[in-house]
């Protein structure tokens, strides 16, 4: 499709949100599949998730280190997978710095997936969280706000070698 200057219109259908609501669905296949029957060769899935949103459960000193996002990695140390698709969240036992620890995660907090092994990625839009009652702002120093994490995932991509 050409670009001639002509603008879209607008659509009275919320054709991007079913689409986005289609993509998800390919992860909750992808975390009940490796549910069901672990991760097959060399699969291996990256999840991003906002630790703002509603319904979110993980551990105190994970939220106070990633207090909007957060990024996990299911390969081979994490265990109790569970999807519960009429919810809409799945659950999962990780170890953080050598401590297990249990997350619960709605599928609509998810803000990107990605499968390394063929280079296969979604994002997502997430809605901001209902704006709660203003509290007085507490003063922040350097030293306590986190860093967020970045991975960068060519470090995992295969390449090939020059042709000589």
């Amino acid at each position: 499709m050409e670009d001639d200057g002509v603008q879209q219109p607008e659509s009275l259908l919320p054709y991007q949100e079913w689409t986005e609501e289609a993509l998800r669905l390919v992860v909750v296949r992808a975390l009940q599949h490796a549910a069901r029957h672990g991760l097959p060769g060399g699969h291996h899935f990256y999840l991003s998730f906002r630790t703002d949103q509603p319904g979110v459960v993980i551990p105190a000193r994970l939220r106070a280190q990633y207090p909007r996002e957060m990024t996990i990695v299911l390969q081979h140390q994490f265990w109790d997978l569970v999807i519960d698709e009429p919810a809409g969240l799945f659950s999962v036992g990780l170890s953080f710095g050598g401590t297990p620890a249990s997350l619960t995660i709605p599928f609509a907090a998810i803000s990107a997936f990605a499968d390394p092994e063929i280079r296969y990625g979604l994002r997502f839009t997430i809605a901001e969280p209902d704006a709660e009652p203003e509290a007085a702002p507490e003063p922040e120093t350097p030293a306590e706000t986190p860093t967020p994490q970045i991975v960068s995932l060519d470090a995992f991509r295969r390449r090939t070698p020059p042709k000589e």
